[in-house]
């Protein structure tokens, strides 16, 4: 693991680190920032998920969420969207491949030698940061769109594993819309059944935790009914009695000018939950 960006954010550091993943084959980045409290102690950790076309530049540069981490003293973890490298398999267009691995394990050529996402932020990337950095062990978890779609998927997953969860703007039923229809039937096959895995609304229906969600979503999305659809989760959680908070906010779309706006609302949020006793 080695540092290959320090640059000093809100009285701590944010910081890139480059390492060979093992579960991906490949070298990874993956950004960190180090509130001014990790100098004297050893904190909780929110992992961030970003979106299609994204890599660990686009939310620490844009989000605005270091002063919070910094308020509230949580270390911020945001990995790359997909596998990296000049072998790695790749597609034309933006919702396929690299900067597209949708927070899967993929079943099909030639996707699996290396798109297992899921496994990476799941396994491999905690371990990592609980063993090299001053992490205590307590989780949350969060994203925008694509990455919002693996926040929640990861977290009704992996009961236990997080003390909170919440979503920009999620692909919740990524079978249901063009975007996960491309990408699953690309990554796990044409077994519809076997996509069920990782689609928030078919989670929620036999979780064994009832994690509460949290999610924000603009109500001026220019994805919002085409592949987003907040409501296909609102039902199946109401059907199953899962816990959620779906907050519709008004005039904002898919940007990042929407997540600066409310992910102090957020960070908040998850602190509350990471700092409380175990």
């Amino acid at each position: 693991m080695e540092r290959v960006e320090h640059r000093a954010c809100f009285g701590g550091w944010q910081d890139v680190y480059e390492h060979v993943s093992k579960t991906l084959g490949c070298t990874m980045r993956f950004a960190v920032y180090l509130p001014p409290q990790a100098e004297h102690a050893k904190l909780p950790v929110l992992y961030w998920l970003s979106g299609l076309t994204c890599n660990e530049q686009n939310f620490i540069t844009k989000a605005g969420a270091q002063r919070y981490a910094a308020e509230h003293g949580v270390m911020l973890v945001a990995p790359d969207t997909s596998p990296r490298g000049d072998d790695v398999a790749d597609a034309d267009g933006y919702d396929l491949g690299k900067g597209a691995g949708f927070y899967v394990d993929a079943t099909q050529a030639p996707w699996a030698t290396h798109y297992r996402m899921y496994d990476y932020v799941v396994n491999e990337l905690p371990a990592l940061v609980e063993a090299e950095l001053p992490a205590n062990g307590a989780r949350a978890i969060s994203g925008h769109s694509m990455g919002g779609h693996g926040a929640l998927v990861i977290a009704l997953k992996n009961a236990g594993r997080y003390r909170s969860v919440s979503a920009f703007s999620p692909i919740v039923a990524p079978s249901q819309v063009p975007w996960g229809e491309k990408a699953f039937g690309a990554y796990l096959g044409d077994d519809r059944a076997a996509w069920r895995a990782y689609d928030a609304t078919a989670l929620v229906e036999h979780a064994t935790e009832r994690l509460p969600l949290l999610i924000d979503q603009g109500d001026a999305d220019e994805f919002l009914d085409g592949q987003l659809k907040p409501q296909l989760l609102q039902a199946a959680c109401e059907a199953a009695g899962h816990p959620i908070e779906l907050r519709l906010q008004p005039r904002y779309d898919h940007s990042y000018y929407f997540i600066q706006s409310f992910i102090g609302a957020h960070i908040a949020h998850h602190a509350k939950a990471l700092h409380a006793q175990a």
